[in-house]
């Protein structure tokens, strides 16, 4: 069971910080962005979305001498190689708009189709209780479905409006916010993780 009552959040980002305050509310953690307590995010120099997890993870900690929790998310396509992967915020360069990202997976898709237009969303969650915790706690959530030919939807962000979940009709960007947290793979990932804390 989860007792500590201070959490860091090794992000600024403040969607996230509302949904990992609402996860750990059962344990009444008081969740922290790490901006909030003058923590520069590490070099994600990780091969894999769990090691670059790690790093922001240890990173806040060391800083702050709390616990800390970090995700590192992103859109897989196998068809090229796993892209935009790891570079899915700046898969169109370091000050790339979302829909610059966007844009370029579509033209780099332009001739696929059929299982070639497979993807997934990926997100990889470590929760270290210290620095140099040897026992992190690590989950993984995915998101299968289909990469559409053009946008649909107003809502989401990142490439939500061209990822269409299996099994459904709708985008990612024209799901309402509770059915896509409940589906998505930050979704799964936090479940996991609330069901390996209690």
């Amino acid at each position: 069971m989860w007792t500590d009552s201070r959490l860091v959040l090794a992000s600024g980002n403040r969607g996230k910080l509302h949904e990992f305050s609402r996860l750990f509310s059962d344990y009444r953690t008081e969740v922290v962005p790490q901006t909030d307590l003058g923590v520069d995010p590490p070099e994600e120099t990780g091969l894999s979305f769990i090691e670059n997890a790690l790093l922001k993870a240890r990173n806040a900690s060391a800083i702050t001498q709390i616990p800390s929790l970090a995700d590192d998310s992103g859109l897989v396509v196998p068809a090229l190689d796993g892209a935009p992967g790891l570079y899915s915020a700046r898969y169109a360069g370091s000050h790339a708009s979302d829909q610059d990202n966007l844009n370029l997976l579509l033209d780099r898709m332009k001739n696929l189709s059929g299982l070639d237009r497979e993807g997934h969303y990926i997100c990889a969650l470590a929760l270290v209780r210290h620095s140099t915790d040897p026992d992190p706690v690590v989950v993984i959530g995915r998101w299968y479905g289909q990469i559409i030919n053009s946008p649909r939807g107003e809502g989401g962000f990142g490439y939500d409006p061209i990822f269409l979940p299996d099994g459904l009709h709708q985008t990612a960007a024209e799901l309402d916010s509770e059915t896509k947290n409940k589906l998505s793979h930050r979704g799964l990932a936090v479940c996991e993780l609330r069901s390996l804390l209690t």
